[in-house]
C-alpha cells in the first residue's frame, strides 16, 4: 500500500470538530425529542414537521415525513411545499440539506453531507451541503453523497450512489450510476 494512503491509528487523527450551528443543550434536547418522540411511528407527520420548526428547519407546507426518519441536526434542514420524505430515510445534515417542492425522498434513502479528507493527518472533516431541486425523486435505498446537486425534474432509481452533480431532467440508474437526458 503506498504511504500516502498507509492505515494509521485513528486514536492519533482527531482533527478540528465541526461547527455544529448550535449549542451543547440545543443539541441535547434534540437527540432526546428526536429519539421518545420524532421518530416513534405515533407521532404524526404534522407534528413532526412542527417540532422540525420549533428547533430551526425551514419546512413547507403540506410536507410528509413519515415515521422513524433521522435528522442529524434540525436547523440545517429546508424542504419545500408538498414533499415527502419515507421511513427509515437518514438525513445526516452535518452541513445544509436543500430539498426542493413536490420531491419524494423514497424509504431507506440516505443523504450525507459528511466526509473526511484521508490525507489529511488528523482525518480533518471534508463536509458539503447536499440541493435537491424541485420535482425530484430518489428512490428506494439510494445514497447522495456530500456536496452533490440534483437538477429539477430528475429521477434516482433504486439503489443508486450519487456522487457528482446531476443535470435537470436526468435519470441515475444503479449499478454504474449512469446519467442520462430524458
Amino acid at each position: 500500500m503506498p504511504d500516502s494512503i498507509a492505515v494509521r491509528s485513528l486514536a492519533a487523527r482527531r482533527g478540528r470538530p465541526y461547527d455544529k450551528g448550535r449549542g451543547v443543550l440545543v443539541q441535547a434536547l434534540w437527540v432526546a425529542v428526536s429519539t421518545l418522540v420524532f421518530t416513534q411511528v405515533w407521532c404524526p407527520s404534522s407534528a413532526r414537521c412542527a417540532i422540525l420548526r420549533w428547533f430551526g428547519a425551514d419546512i413547507g407546507r403540506g410536507v410528509l415525513i413519515r415515521h422513524r426518519v433521522r435528522i442529524q441536526w434540525p436547523w440545517r434542514l429546508a424542504i419545500g411545499d408538498d414533499s415527502w420524505v419515507g421511513t427509515d430515510a437518514e438525513l445526516y445534515n452535518l452541513e445544509t440539506i436543500s430539498i426542493g417542492s413536490n420531491v419524494c425522498i423514497s424509504q431507506r434513502v440516505y443523504l450525507c453531507t459528511g466526509s473526511h479528507d484521508r490525507l489529511s493527518p488528523t482525518f480533518d472533516f471534508d463536509n458539503g451541503p447536499i440541493t435537491i431541486g424541485d420535482g425530484v425523486w430518489v428512490c428506494a435505498q439510494s445514497t447522495v453523497l456530500r456536496g452533490v446537486t440534483i437538477g429539477a425534474n430528475s429521477v434516482i432509481a433504486a439503489t443508486s450512489l450519487v456522487s457528482t452533480d446531476v443535470p435537470p431532467d436526468s435519470i441515475v440508474r444503479p449499478p454504474l450510476a449512469t446519467i442520462t437526458a430524458q
